[in-house]
């Protein structure tokens, strides 16, 4: 069973007042849980926040290439996200850098993946540009809320979706 995902930051970090960090547990093998990053078909299904749902326009999963999708919001507003991928090391590390467009959001994210006996630990570490940006963002768009329910589903996903017996 999926553990709940909590929020957290390393006061010893040199950029512990400009970070967003969420963890979960997930009963699912890092294999299929790096898949669910990767691959357009399973991300629109579980990406974003409760009520959330994606076009995904562009996914090159290598270093240099880009993920542009719009998240939908339930309210009607549309988010669009420009992202560019620095780092794939395939099943352990995902790293991109989040480019501001028409919202004025940049920060950037490493997603770890450890094995934890046949389950995954995911380790998704945003960092902002200044503390005060991550201040905005919580406070404008609820990351620190969002980011717990983007795992929260897809755990729910990895739960179909998962070989389990």
């Amino acid at each position: 069973m999926a553990e709940s995902a909590s929020v957290r930051t390393n006061p010893s970090s040199p950029t512990a007042d400009r970070e967003l960090v969420f963890t979960r547990l997930l009963d699912a093998p890092r294999e299929l849980v790096f898949d669910a990053f990767t691959r357009p078909e399973h991300v629109k299904q579980w990406w974003g926040p409760n009520g959330f749902t994606n076009t995904i326009h562009e996914m090159d999963v290598r270093p240099g290439g880009r993920w542009r999708h719009v998240m939908h919001g339930p309210d009607g507003r549309d988010y669009e996200n420009d992202i560019v991928f620095v780092e794939v090391k395939r099943p352990e590390r995902l790293a991109f850098k989040h480019i501001p467009g028409k919202e004025p959001v940049s920060h950037e994210t490493t997603i770890d993946f450890a094995d934890k006996g046949g389950r995954t630990e995911v380790t998704m570490r945003l960092v902002f540009t200044t503390a005060s940006a991550r201040a905005k963002v919580v406070t404008d768009y609820r990351v620190d809320e969002g980011g717990r329910q983007t795992l929260e589903r897809l755990a729910a996903f990895l739960a179909e979706a998962s070989p389990r017996q």
